[in-house]
């Protein structure tokens, strides 16, 4: 049927007079969603016992669950609290009658210390594991890799390293270790910012797989992927001893005779588009290791940036990048191309983590407080991940890069789709009842999700 076009339009000439009242009204009903399904996994009672040595009027676990709440909706700071204080599905959402101010919660955070944030890294670890059984995946990928957090110049314990883009700034460096199959972080460790990347990664790798073969057996095999500030003598031993598959970038280093091996080469095999490269057994005498290196270049149109050209130009074969990656996977060459390749998604989710989840927000000058809000950031962006998993699951396809097993929404696009929904608050028949405006694609997607917490 068409349509007149005077039925399309309307004519708006006085200004709306705005006005401010106690209402039962929200800006996110997709929180009643969130809480009935943390619920089921009996979150409440999983946080009072983390967060019991931190306890106060309000009760650790509630300030905890408050904070999830901000992130979901889209806060950022502490001082975002005066702007969501009124809603009842936010007081709902945390089990609070009334919401503490920014300063209770800053020192609330700041109860936080390195014995009493261990429960609240295990309750993180524990979510993650029980995500990965109920997916029963055959096998786990882990990317572990660090992140440059920017700090003010008082802030406690940061310090001033490693941050290109803001050289004179101090900084924290967390070190991550993230699930490629379902974006899960299964471990996050805060570091000072003037360390190596590969600073502790030798007992932080021990936790990992520790954590892992305890709770899934020795029989599910692991993947490592990692950079080459993680090519170090004890990672690959620690690796090679626990009986963990790898691959690791290896850096065109001097004492190594990589670049000698890349000018030498006559003959370099497919790879990939623009992609070509060759195995090597490298026998590295110092650390007493041999390795099993693919030596790689990608063609480009542009004189690469210094250390990436190694130097070997020649007019009739243009410009390369150069690569080399260490391994112990039985793979050939594009499989093993393709493997490394999806080391890449990691920074998407640290990106997520980062932009949705205030991973970089710095809440406090505690070390400590700051160490816990990064647990909760990556808690919160753990407990979306699983939410998703588990309500609204559409399989990929597989590929050989080991990313994503299904597809995962951002959580911008979670928010507008399901968190970020009007609704009024109201009593009928002696029950509580939330009340939205009538919308068909809101309305099949509330259904199939509480069809699925119901299953």
């Amino acid at each position: 049927m068409r349509l007149s076009v005077a039925s399309l339009r309307r004519m708006i000439k006085g200004k709306l007079q705005i006005e401010f009242g106690r209402q039962e009204l929200t800006s996110y009903s997709g929180l009643e969603l969130l809480r009935r399904y943390l619920r089921q996994h009996d979150l409440p009672s999983r946080l009072r016992a983390a967060c019991a040595a931190t306890g106060g009027d309000y009760g650790g676990s509630r300030l905890a669950l408050l904070v999830l709440a901000l992130l979901y909706v889209g806060a950022r700071r502490l001082e975002h609290l005066r702007y969501v204080a009124g809603d009842p599905l936010i007081a709902r959402f945390c089990g609070l009658a009334r919401l503490p101010t920014a300063r209770t919660m800053g020192n609330w955070l700041r109860q936080f210390t390195q014995v009493t944030l261990a429960p609240l890294v295990q309750l993180n670890h524990d979510l993650v594991i029980d995500a990965i059984t109920r997916l029963a995946l055959p096998r786990l990928t882990i990317d572990v890799d660090g992140t440059v957090v920017c700090t003010g110049a008082t802030v406690g314990w940061a310090f001033r390293g490693f941050n290109p883009h803001h050289r004179k700034d101090p900084s924290y460096y967390p070190l991550l270790a993230h699930v490629a199959q379902t974006g899960h972080i299964l471990r996050v460790k805060n570091r000072p910012g003037n360390v190596h990347d590969s600073k502790q990664s030798v007992a932080f790798l021990r936790e990992v797989i520790d954590g892992l073969r305890a709770a899934c057996g020795r029989r599910l095999p692991l993947e490592f992927r990692m950079d080459a500030a993680f090519f170090q003598r004890d990672v690959l031993r620690l690796l090679a001893a626990r009986g963990c598959a790898y691959a690791i970038k290896v850096g065109y280093w001097s004492w190594l005779p990589l670049k000698q091996l890349a000018a030498e080469r006559q003959r370099w095999l497919p790879v990939a588009p623009n992609v070509t490269g060759f195995f090597h057994d490298l026998h590295i005498p110092q650390w007493n290791l041999h390795l099993r290196v693919m030596i790689y270049r990608k063609h480009v149109g542009h004189e690469s940036p210094k250390n990436f050209q190694l130097d070997l130009f020649t007019p009739d074969d243009g410009h390369f990048e150069y690569a080399a990656v260490a391994t112990s996977l039985a793979l050939d060459l594009p499989a093993l191309y393709a493997f490394i390749c999806g080391r890449g998604a990691q920074e998407k989710t640290i990106a997520e983590l980062k932009g949705e989840f205030a991973l970089d927000v710095i809440p406090t000058r505690h070390y400590g407080a700051n160490s816990a809000w990064q647990q909760l950031s990556v808690l919160a962006h753990n407990l979306i991940r699983s939410f998703q998993l588990d309500t609204l699951p559409v399989p990929k396809p597989r590929s050989r890069k080991r990313t994503y097993t299904y597809l995962i929404r951002s959580m911008r696009t979670l928010r507008f789709l399901l968190v970020a929904r009007a609704g009024r608050l109201t009593r009928i028949g002696g029950r509580h009842v939330l009340r939205m405006a009538h919308n068909p694609a809101t309305e099949a997607l509330y259904a199939k999700i509480d069809h699925r917490l119901a299953a």
